[in-house]
């Protein structure tokens, strides 16, 4: 690490660790070992501090350290199988309050960035941008040939200043995480590894603009729904160039009114298009808040901003859809199964506590009809349950959840008796009936042929290397000690029944000899005048339809 770079982590080390003990965070420093590190500083904690609540103070602290930790905090209001609800609503509450950078420094990083000055580039540009937010802020531009565009510029230093913060983070969560036993069941680093890299992504101008230039040329396709186009030869890392479109936020609602703008078809529109990209897409905007979502004059909708995008996997929309329709037939042992398909749930967890959680979210749901329950409230329960039990759900899917949380906000605040199940429902048929469809399987299966084929190539390497590791005395068998009774009743029953077998064989043999030799001697087989041979096959075929039966009620055959 160069001393520059050196000197700069440690003088944020410096404002974290002060901001920290000004929101009555103080005593983190202290259980994670770094007191000695910053025991010169001055610890002032605001006097009303103690007064709020703890979403509260970390919204105000994540505020106070910038645009990092407010990205941050954005992010990971997406998360909630992450972070415990009284703080997601804070998170949710998060506001980038930084000032503007000037204009001359907007300038300076689109020459650099695109090779020219403004003015060879632009016919006009706005020198008072339209928005300022954490990363980088709007300004309204014309093009040479008259098109009216936004150009989107990167607030200058913010990668360093970006990376300075992931690097620290990253040493205190270790830290944490070797200290404190929370932390480390609940993996703070490798959060922090992932909202980092959601933050590193949104940082690359380059990537949104792609993703941007992909919903445009899905939306050629969806009724009502407008993309704005994206100019490849304006855009850079730092830098993206797109069409200006007017429009009003669907968040005025004064305005949509006055405008003479249905809102019940506005909320029907944004519904119909989030199914239509989640469900029949597989991408879909990952945050369609008001201000990302425009009513144009004609009634259509506009979508804005694609820096946060989710993808989903065939696989994923499968589990998905298994979720969902398991939530229709409330069964809560299927719910079970499609967490278990969606997320990653720990050997420790709990099976019966979760059945039970699970089981009173189905009591919550019982026969409520569709129309009266919130898709929101739904989902959020479905992630309070993930979270009480440690189950990591796909960073995709709960960024879905988190679509879809904002989206029936959006629509419900637009009409409050609008239904987004009305919407859904027929989607949710539609990929039902996919998962049936035979040609479906068929594709599949055709597709796995080449792995099938390879595993098969494979298996005489395998079996050569394992006999060659088997020679040697290198093949090990660890038996951790909580598997030791489970294993040892395992070897008493499949002892017990090859002894059953021998036994069984040796009546079997006894009663073919005593067949051959009646039929050798042509007398009958009885011993104080009783049938042996008959009452021996009885015995034979009871033996037979017992061992049949433990086999089959094992499960193993």
């Amino acid at each position: 690490m160069s001393a520059g770079k050196r000197i700069r982590q440690l003088q944020r080390y410096r404002t974290i660790a002060s901001a920290f003990a000004r929101n009555g965070f103080g005593y983190v420093s202290d259980e994670i070992g770094k007191t000695e590190r910053f025991r010169f500083l001055w610890r002032t904690e605001r006097h009303d501090i103690h007064a709020k609540t703890v979403g509260v103070r970390i919204r105000l602290l994540l505020e106070e350290l910038g645009p990092t930790f407010v990205k941050l905090g954005q992010i990971a209001s997406t998360r909630p199988d992450l972070v415990p609800p009284s703080i997601l609503s804070e998170l949710e509450r998060l506001q980038d309050n930084v000032p503007a950078f000037s204009y001359s420094e907007a300038s300076k990083i689109i020459a650099q960035e695109l090779g020219a000055p403004i003015e060879k580039l632009f016919l006009q540009f706005s020198d008072v941008p339209l928005a300022a937010a954490s990363i980088g802020q709007v300004y309204k531009a014309v093009l040479k040939d008259g098109t009216p565009v936004v150009v989107k510029v990167q607030r200058p230093g913010i990668q360093d200043q970006i990376e300075t913060d992931l690097d620290i983070l990253k040493d205190l969560t270790k830290a944490a995480e070797s200290r404190l036993e929370w932390a480390h069941n609940y993996r703070l680093s490798d959060m922090v590894d992932e909202l980092g890299k959601a933050l590193r992504a949104e940082l690359d101008y380059g990537t949104e603009a792609r993703n941007a230039a992909k919903f445009a040329a899905l939306s050629k396709t969806w009724e009502h729904v407008h993309v704005p186009q994206v100019y490849p030869d304006y855009c850079s890392k730092r830098v993206m160039t797109m069409t200006y479109i007017e429009g009003i936020k669907l968040s005025e609602h004064h305005q949509l009114d006055h405008a003479g703008l249905d809102r019940r078809l506005l909320a029907e529109r944004l519904a119909t298009t989030i199914f239509q990209q989640v469900l029949i897409e597989g991408i879909f905007h990952g945050d369609p808040h008001p201000g990302n979502v425009l009513a144009m004059k004609d009634g259509n909708l506009a979508l804005l901003d694609f820096g946060m995008v989710g993808r989903l996997t065939p696989e994923a929309k499968r589990h998905f859809a298994t979720l969902v329709i398991a939530l229709r037939n409330q069964s809560s042992k299927g719910v079970i199964r499609a967490i278990s398909n969606l997320g990653v749930i720990p050997e420790t967890v709990n099976k019966e506590l979760l059945y039970l959680d699970v089981e009173e979210l189905r009591e919550k749901y019982y026969k409520v009809p569709l129309k009266q329950v919130s898709l929101g409230e739904a989902v959020r329960d479905l992630f309070a349950v993930a979270f009480r039990h440690r189950i990591r759900i796909p960073t995709e899917l709960t960024l879905l959840g988190k679509t879809l949380l904002t989206m029936e906000g959006v629509v419900s605040a637009l009409d409050p008796t609008f239904s987004v199940f009305d919407v859904a429902e027929p989607f949710g048929t539609k990929l039902f009936l996919e998962q049936l469809n035979p040609v479906r399987w068929l594709r599949k299966w055709v597709e796995d042929v080449p792995e099938f084929i390879d595993l098969i190539h494979e298996v005489p390497a395998s079996l050569k290397q394992w006999s060659l590791m088997l020679r040697k005395g290198q093949v090990r068998v660890e038996v951790s000690v909580p598997q030791v009774d489970d294993l040892m009743n395992r070897l008493d029953r499949i002892s017990n029944r090859l002894s059953f077998s021998i036994v069984l064989l040796s009546l079997s043999i006894i009663m073919v000899g005593l067949i051959i030799g009646a039929s050798l001697s042509q007398s009958q087989t009885t011993l104080w005048n009783i049938p042996i041979l008959e009452i021996g096959f009885i015995v034979a075929l009871l033996m037979v339809l017992w061992l049949l039966f433990a086999i089959f009620r094992s499960g193993r055959f």
